[in-house]
């Protein structure tokens, strides 16, 4: 009977845990959710797809925060995505998770990267897109599935048109 309960009570504290952190997120979706504007959509037509990469979406971060994880409208749910580059922006095709789409004019740096919210490597195998959304500066993580790629997105978003250039 004393290990039952015992048992009974491990269980209990567990999912009391897990509701705490559920609420938690909730709280920090709604918090940002004022903040953070919704993601934009790719648009119709939104042009020939100059570069594509398979891999993983990890998260999207305030700039400069590398923990500080955006979760509201669905942007802190890490999923397999398909980067597609087009000559207006970055189409962000997701699965399990909303697309989105980071226009060309709102992207500030491009780099190579170590750490961002839910993902640290030992190399510079992440690939982070600082951009503009509204009043916020953030950062979008990828984990690309051939690295060969993140030379040819960096030259590409790298180029007159951004400015800062890459980071």
């Amino acid at each position: 009977m004393e290990r039952f309960l015992l048992i009974l009570a491990l269980v209990a504290f567990f999912l009391l845990c897990l509701w705490g952190c559920w609420l938690g997120w909730r709280r920090k979706s709604r918090e940002q959710s004022v903040r953070v504007p919704p993601f934009p959509e790719a648009p119709a037509e939104p042009g020939e797809v100059l570069l594509e990469s398979q891999g993983l979406y990890v998260s999207t971060i305030f700039a400069g925060h590398w923990q500080d994880r955006v979760v509201t409208r669905g942007a802190g749910l890490r999923t397999s995505a398909i980067w597609r580059l087009h000559p207006g922006g970055i189409a962000v095709e997701r699965s399990g998770g909303p697309d989105f789409w980071i226009p060309r004019e709102s992207v500030t740096g491009i780099r190579r990267d170590r750490a961002i919210a839910g993902k640290v490597m030992g190399t510079d195998a992440l690939l982070v897109l600082t951009w503009r959304l509204g009043d916020a500066e953030l950062d979008t993580g990828f984990r690309g599935d051939d690295l060969d790629d993140y030379p040819q997105w960096i030259e590409q978003l790298s180029d007159h048109d951004i400015k800062g250039g890459a980071q």
